[in-house]
């Protein structure tokens, strides 16, 4: 069976573990189990025919005395390229949108707060080729472009917080940017962020597209909590999510792109253990499929020349900081998940565990003042 055949993780478990060890196996791999949310018979109607998985689960957290619970639906949306990559540029997005459009009628069906799509999600994951043109024509505003125009009409015909990635064009400096753009459910642009982290691994040769992001690490206050973004690349930098912990960030989304060959066995692993560690809900969304362009490039390995980045494995789910997390989407198909989280789960684990209490932040940052510093010599001692 090729990688690009096999479905889910979490299908395969249930297909091959007997019935009576299931249970265990789930629980040490992917912690207290998630509850079945029952979604409209209707959504799983429209879901199936428009060709996307739909799936819908609640993370369980304790009652309190003092507080009410704080119930948020958040989608997570996957999805393949709709057109070829060489197909007209207005084309594409507007194929985007469309596809989009489907998706989020259908989460809005399902009750959802807010949703999240995948990293630069109007165009082609094309920062592989080394080629600017046609790819930087992709690139739009993040206040009033059409991508974002399209999505603020969502927002408010849905009552829906839109967290939208997409490259955007800064007009008054002509400089490109990997940046999400956030918009309220009252229609209105809450603001944006910008990707901090950009890799140069394999064939992900981002930097000679777009720069570092100047935002800092911004948390957006919406009517159903507050909110970051930290896209693609900054879940690898355990410093990138705290900071955005450190600024009050109840939900961390993780909008990205990322390929089976390079990532995989690391994706199930960063986003869970940033909610751990942080005390928060995190959301790691990727795209999926295989995207093939017309010119062949290299990866500058040595190895031949090829026209296809290698599969998107989808794979997107839901951390909670218990250390759970949702079952994930198909690694195969586009999908929405859609998942219940209690915000009040934030303290009650904080309350349990102290990590940020117990993080001793003055101490690293005193260290880490001295190791940026030219002069830096390592606390190394010698006999």
């Amino acid at each position: 069976m090729s990688g690009f055949e096999f479905e889910s993780l979490e299908k395969t478990l249930e297909k091959y573990i007997p019935e009576n060890e299931l249970t265990e196996v789930k629980r040490i791999l992917f912690g207290n189990p998630t509850k079945h949310l029952e979604l409209h018979s209707s959504a799983e109607i429209v879901a199936s025919e428009r060709d996307f998985e739909l799936q819908g689960h609640a993370f369980q957290s304790a009652p309190e005395q003092l507080r009410a619970s704080r119930r948020v639906r958040v989608g997570l949306i996957q999805n393949r390229t709709v057109l070829p990559t060489d197909a007209p540029i207005l084309d594409q997005i507007s194929a985007a949108h469309s596809r989009i459009a489907e998706l989020v009628e259908v989460a809005a069906m399902c009750d959802v707060n807010i949703v999240c799509f995948q990293e630069t999600w109007t165009m082609p994951f094309a920062f592989c080729t080394r080629e600017k043109e046609p790819w930087s024509e992709f690139a739009e505003s993040a206040e009033d472009g059409p991508t974002t125009r399209f999505c603020q009409e969502l927002a408010k015909k849905y009552n829906m917080v839109i967290v939208s990635p997409i490259l955007e064009r800064e007009a008054l400096h002509n400089t490109l940017w990997n940046t999400a753009v956030v918009i309220s459910n009252s229609g209105q642009v809450l603001g944006k962020t910008r990707k901090n982290h950009i890799p140069r691994v394999g064939d992900f040769n981002e930097s000679t597209y777009y720069m570092e992001g100047n935002t800092g690490h911004k948390v957006f206050q919406t009517q159903f909590g507050k909110i970051a973004v930290n896209i693609c690349y900054g879940r690898h930098h355990p410093l990138n999510w705290l900071m955005y912990s450190m600024n009050g960030a109840e939900i961390i989304f993780n909008p990205s792109a990322t390929v089976g060959a390079l990532s995989e066995p690391m994706w199930s692993i960063e986003a869970r253990n940033a909610a751990i560690a942080n005390h928060c809900y995190t959301c790691a969304i990727n795209r999926v499929g295989t995207e093939h362009f017309k010119n062949e490039f290299t990866s500058g390995d040595g190895k031949k020349a090829h026209h296809d980045f290698g599969h998107f494995y989808g794979s997107s789910y839901v951390s909670a900081p218990d250390g759970s997390r949702s079952p994930g989407l198909s690694r195969t198909r586009d999908g929405l998940l859609v998942v219940e989280l209690d915000l009040n789960m934030n303290r009650q684990i904080s309350d349990k565990w102290s990590f940020k209490m117990t993080g001793r932040y003055a101490e690293y940052a005193s260290e880490l003042a001295k190791v940026v510093s030219e002069d830096f010599k390592p606390n190394i001692v010698k006999e």
